[in-house]
């Protein structure tokens, strides 16, 4: 019988029921340093995630001790970086075999991981406003001595909104405080700067650096440097120049190339001072793609209008006063465009693709393309009485009823005739108990 050195695998940590004084819902991610878990906070009465750090590290100490350094470096952070693009920490404890850490939880959040492949890009002036806010809140926390040291994709959060929180300050340099100092471990190699790799010491600009690469992958698909093993591609990160972006991604503009550039020069010396200089550049480079990109956008839009059948009945002049007065939001399957119990003045007209809705967990109906829903939103107080989750990838018109009430009053009356009309319709659906009638929920 041949027996193996190896210890046996670590059995998995059943779910507490409590931590602290947070209630755990459900896991929703393991990694080697820990898990992380959807809780509830009684106190506050909001969802909360909560990282627990794997202090045990299945016996190899090397590991268990540099989990603990992570917790207490993050465990630093509480309220300490108070900033719109960074995931705040709101707490920290030890109980019993227990270290977290808690922060906000984001439902339907997903990482920027997801865009770096070269089917599934960003549009340009995404990145570059994503890039522009990841700029602003690293220029915040460096002014409080803070240099997080792991910016990646990975650690980028896109909120449903398209918002931006930059997490994981776990491995993080914080000015006078050696809890942050953890030898053996200085982050992800494909984004670490020259000197990082080159274990010298660190100033904001090796986060600006780790900024341009993700910049970069954003923008191309692929990372500035790739090697079949980390010592080549650590030489290549100190000697090597990147592709240009052009010759991966032919339509970025020369402007932000440029910009990109700067940020991944060798001498920290060449790059931008400051994060709020990166983010400067990225503002004029922004404007002019807003300009060029809103004048096609618009008609693009326009024209879609006015194939759906929500709109077989207004004139032109009215959809361009529907267009003004909401927003276009794409959703990626999966997620929820609308919470059952939320309270909210918005609603919605779906584009394209499809959208499922359901009550207490259970499906009562479909919704798909030229449909609308979430009719509460007309109505002050009232909550939603369904949940409408993305089938697949979803476009939806969201139209706040705040600004509905700044369109001329043909337009409005077209609108309500409209929503009457649904209303009729499902009604009708649910007499004969047809597949109409569920989504009547969603009202």
């Amino acid at each position: 019988m041949v027996t193996s050195s190896q210890p046996p695998p670590r059995a998995r940590r059943p779910i507490p029921e409590k931590i602290g004084k947070y209630v755990i819902v459900n896991e929703v991610g393991r990694g080697s340093t820990g898990t992380v878990y959807l809780s509830h906070d009684p106190f506050y009465g909001r969802d909360v995630a909560i990282k627990v750090y794997n202090l045990d590290a299945g016996g190899d100490e090397d590991k268990a001790r540099i989990a603990r350094k992570m917790f207490l470096s993050e465990a630093h952070m509480v309220g300490m970086l108070q900033h719109p693009h960074i995931l705040p920490i709101f707490d920290a404890g030890e109980e019993g075999d227990y270290c977290y850490i808690v922060t906000e939880h984001i439902h339907g959040a997903r990482t920027l991981a997801a865009y770096c492949r070269p089917d599934n890009l960003l549009r340009i002036d995404d990145v570059v406003e994503i890039v522009y806010k990841c700029a602003r809140a690293l220029h915040y926390a460096h002014s409080r001595g803070v240099i997080h040291r792991d910016i990646k994709p990975s650690n980028i959060m896109l909120t449903q909104d398209n918002d931006v929180r930059i997490i994981d300050f776990g491995i993080a340099l914080v000015a006078d405080s050696d809890v942050s100092r953890i030898e053996g471990i200085a982050g992800s190699p494909s984004y670490m700067s020259p000197e990082q790799v080159q274990s010298l010491d660190l100033t904001n600009r090796s986060d600006l650096y780790s900024l341009g690469a993700v910049m970069y992958e954003l923008l191309t698909g692929a990372r500035p440097f790739k090697a079949p093993n980390l010592a080549k591609l650590l030489h290549q990160i100190v000697y090597a120049t990147p592709a240009p972006i052009h010759t991966l991604q032919p339509g970025v503009p020369e402007e932000i190339e440029q910009a990109c550039a700067c940020a991944l020069m060798k001498q920290p010396e060449r790059r931008y001072r400051t994060g709020l200089d990166f983010a400067a550049e990225l503002t004029r480079v922004h404007q002019k793609l807003r300009e060029a990109y809103s004048k096609i956008d618009q008609q693009e839009q326009f024209a879609t209008l006015r194939r759906l059948r929500f709109f077989h009945e207004f004139s032109h002049a009215e959809i361009w006063e529907v267009l003004r007065a909401s927003a276009w939001q794409s959703y990626a399957p999966g997620d929820h465009i609308v919470r059952e119990g939320e309270i909210d003045d918005r609603f919605y007209i779906l584009i394209s693709g499809e959208c499922i809705a359901e009550r207490n967990g259970s499906s009562v109906g479909r919704v798909s393309s030229g449909d609308c829903f979430g009719e509460a939103g007309y109505v002050k107080g009232a909550r939603r009485t369904a949940s409408i989750r993305a089938v697949g990838p979803v476009t939806a018109l969201k139209v706040s009823a705040t600004m509905l009430e700044q369109v001329s009053a043909a337009c409005q009356l077209r609108f309500n005739r409209m929503f009457l009309k649904t209303l009729i319709t499902r009604q009708q659906g649910a007499e004969q108990g047809g597949e109409a009638a569920p989504a009547r929920a969603t009202a």
